[in-house]
């Protein structure tokens, strides 16, 4: 149990950089908790009439209920005859008390009901938007951030967050790529077990533990053409080899809940999915916590087009695998007259019951249902919460580019030296709402300090400031203004992006450039001849090929949180170093989407040895008339204030292993020394890469299988070492085996996945 939340952050702060290079994650018996309480369950369940049964299977928004044929209901009413088992959205504890009291003092059985909220990034204490947070590539710091955000969540009566979502995104006009780790499986199940261990802390009985539901259950990342809500169709071997993983690693690090999904997956809504939802999920994964359905997700199976009616949906999403509907309230209308009917066996509420009763007994709910009153005021926002969010910020800025820019000579132009006049431009430099980004839950704007606000504190009258126009304005009226400062000022720092909510859920976008007059402002502004640098506030990847061809410096800083102007001014000013690394790939243009760099190579490649730059001019290959294949900044792409030089790879003068070998536990041993070259102290991601050729099936260019993060002073080595075994070689065959095949093997140390060069072995029969 987690006695002293504070001293294991600062803990935890202090050996984040010396993570494992290869993550372990942890054994399946972290479920055991979701069996201990088994007796008591069963002796409840034994009391329950069929609609309490039901009931504990139902879940509403606060204030939103609805009986048969949508009639509205008292909620308070619902919880005296049993008939609610959870409520989403409710915050506070006072209030939160109020509505548990009426469950656990005027019920007839006295079951306390599961208060959900999302809790995504933060609770009251806002950090970087999670595709941000990724960027870290720390899994300990991301673990701490969820720490703090279950502390203040817990604090007002909130017990069960819908998150993390580990949704596999390699379509950056989904709005929801914000809200996920980005487009790859190893790092998105490193990141995944993070958030449910920081979540669900050591001891779920833990009055600051949060329930934590891997969602979205399963491939609502893949959806067609990036829209919203739209339908997926992929092979079973994708969806294993590369969307499942992330949720098998949740359920490794003991994660108590699943949501499923909005979108169809080959046909069958994933709300509807007998083989996701059972086969998968409870059959080969053994998982013992329950499903809960996303908001209305059971109803709509009918527009989906599988049901016809409410019962049908209602039968469909509950013999599927879903335990509890989300505020469609299908199930209270329609499942006691299918189990009386005998359409669907009394068993089977059953085990969705005891699902839901283990979980609460598991949370202490039956013990402490309810919540200090006092305990919010003394959590929210300590000064340790928001230090924590000033450094998550600042390792989740990504410097995209960073080029020696005239009249300035001789060094590029980040770090900004002192002394200088700087002009502030932009609609996002002083927007305090929009550095909270999306899914912000209780983040206030009053709590946030801005660029603005950090850089006038820092520069006193050497700050001049313009707005310039809005984020999505076109009336260019502020345009002579921002000209003007530009003029008098040393260096240009321009502030442009997103609004927050032009990512996240139903913000799916067709044009991924800066919205709205953004670029003719920046145009104008370059026109001036200053030196600038772009900060671009966004919650997915934008096209930023003109800005990358006439900007000398620019800094990707996400929607960064409460404290996004310190971290970007200590950035800016060279106080800290940027260390962040992208996970997920920057196109040139909207036409390359998706755009991921594990894809497959195809048999008429443009040509080098990873399909990338060497473009023979050939009509008949793979590639564009009119723009390269390659992206515009790849995956794992981030650079720092110094430079780093990577050794050769060595494995060990190793030729070949046997499959034999490997399939008994041997391991291919793999190191690169890297050296900072450089004047400064700088952060690297070293990440390691395999490709198999030769194979039943065809495998990617490149595959993430390990990375590790460190600091080094100017001259300083590291050597890095991983090692490669079964678990990173196997994939699904071309008879849809998890297994391991002979091919020739190429290995990787490098700073992303389109550096460094090869060493080549084979793996043998």
């Amino acid at each position: 149990m987690l006695r002293n939340p504070v001293r294991a952050l600062l803990l935890a702060s202090a050996l984040s950089l010396t993570a494992a290079p290869v993550w372990a994650f942890e054994a399946a018996d972290a479920n055991a908790w979701l069996t201990r309480h088994d007796s008591r369950v069963d002796a409840l369940l034994k009391q329950m009439t069929l609609e309490e049964k039901v009931g504990q299977l139902v879940q509403f928004s606060t204030g939103q209920a609805t009986g048969p044929e949508n009639i509205k209901v008292d909620q308070k009413d619902l919880l005296k005859n049993g008939g609610l088992g959870s409520i989403l959205n409710l915050t506070g504890a006072k209030e939160v008390n109020e509505i548990q009291r009426v469950a656990v003092e005027q019920s007839r059985l006295k079951v306390p009901l599961l208060m959900g909220l999302d809790v995504i990034h933060g609770y009251r204490t806002t950090f970087p938007v999670p595709l941000g947070l990724a960027a870290t590539w720390d899994a300990a710091l991301i673990e701490q951030t969820a720490r703090i955000a279950a502390i203040e969540a817990t604090a007002e009566g909130v017990r069960w967050t819908f998150a993390p979502m580990v949704d596999i995104a390699r379509d950056p006009r989904w709005g929801r790529v914000m809200e996920g780790s980005g487009e790859d499986p190893y790092l998105g199940r490193v990141i995944a077990a993070a958030y449910v261990r920081g979540f669900q802390g050591s001891d779920l009985s833990d009055p600051t533990s949060l329930l934590a539901c891997a969602k979205h259950y399963v491939a609502y990342g893949a959806a067609e053409a990036g829209r919203d809500y739209n339908s997926v169709d992929m092979s079973e071997r994708m969806l294993r080899d590369v969307y499942l993983p992330p949720f098998k690693a949740t359920i490794d690090a003991g994660v108590g809940t699943f949501m499923s999904a909005f979108n169809s997956l080959s046909g069958v809504p994933t709300s509807a999915n007998h083989f996701t939802l059972t086969t998968v999920l409870r059959d080969e994964w053994a998982f013992k916590g329950f499903v809960v359905s996303d908001w209305t997700s059971i109803a709509e199976l009918i527009p989906h087009g599988i049901a016809l009616d409410g019962k049908t949906a209602a039968f469909k999403g509950f013999t599927a695998g879903v335990d509890m509907d989300m505020q469609a309230n299908l199930y209270a209308m329609h499942l006691p007259e299918l189990v009386r009917s005998g359409k669907v066996p009394e068993r089977m509420v059953d085990e969705a019951v005891r699902r839901v009763l283990r979980t609460k007994f598991a949370l202490g709910l039956f013990e402490n249902p309810y919540t200090d009153e006092t305990l919010s005021a003394k959590v929210q926002l300590k000064p340790e919460h928001v230090a924590l969010a000033r450094r998550a910020a600042e390792e989740s800025f990504v410097l995209l580019r960073n080029e020696r820019a005239k009249p300035i000579e001789g060094s590029p132009l980040l770090p900004l030296a002192d002394g200088k006049t700087v002009a502030l431009i932009g609609p996002l430099a002083d927007s305090a709402d929009d550095m909270l980004g999306e899914w912000a839950c209780k983040g206030d704007k009053k709590d946030v300090v801005t660029l603005r606000s950090a850089l006038a504190e820092k520069l006193k009258d050497k700050l001049l400031y313009a707005k310039g126009t809005e984020i999505l304005g076109t009336v260019e009226t502020g345009f002579a203004e921002a000209v003007s400062a530009a003029e008098k000022a040393d260096v240009v720092v321009m502030a442009l992006g997103e609004h927050r909510r032009m990512s996240g859920e139903a913000a799916s976008r067709t044009r991924l450039d800066l919205p709205g007059n953004q670029q003719a402002l920046l145009k104008a502004i370059v026109a001036t001849g200053k030196p600038m640098v772009l900060v671009v506030f966004a919650g997915r990847p934008l096209t930023l090929a003109w800005e990358a061809e006439h900007v000398a410096s620019i800094i990707h800083a996400w929607h960064p949180g409460v404290q996004a102007g310190p971290a970007l001014a200590r950035v800016l000013f060279g106080e800290s170093s940027p260390s962040g690394r992208l996970t997920i790939t920057f196109p040139r243009s909207l036409g390359q989407v998706p755009l991921y760099y594990n894809r497959f190579k195809t048999g008429r490649p443009i040509g080098g040895e990873d399909d990338d730059q060497k473009d023979s001019g050939a009509r008949y290959q793979s590639r564009y008339l009119d723009e390269k294949n390659s992206p515009l900044f790849p995956f794992g792409w981030g650079l720092t204030y110094t430079t780093f030089e990577y050794s050769p790879v060595s494995i060990g003068g190793m030729k070949s292993i046997s499959l034999a070998d490997l399939e008994n536990g041997a391991k291919i041993k793999v190191e690169a020394t890297v050296t900072n070259r450089g004047s400064r102290a700088g952060v690297e991601v070293a990440q390691l890469y395999i490709r198999q050729r030769g194979t039943s099936v065809v495998r990617p260019i490149r595959e993430l299988k390990g990375f590790e993060k460190f600091s080094l002073q100017p001259g300083e080595s590291r050597t890095v070492r991983f090692e490669i075994g079964k678990e990173q070689l196997a994939f699904w065959n071309v008879d849809m085996k998890h297994t391991i095949e002979s091919a020739e093997l190429a290995v990787w140390i490098a700073p992303n996945a389109e550096g460094g060069k090869p060493a080549i072995m084979t793996i043998a029969n």
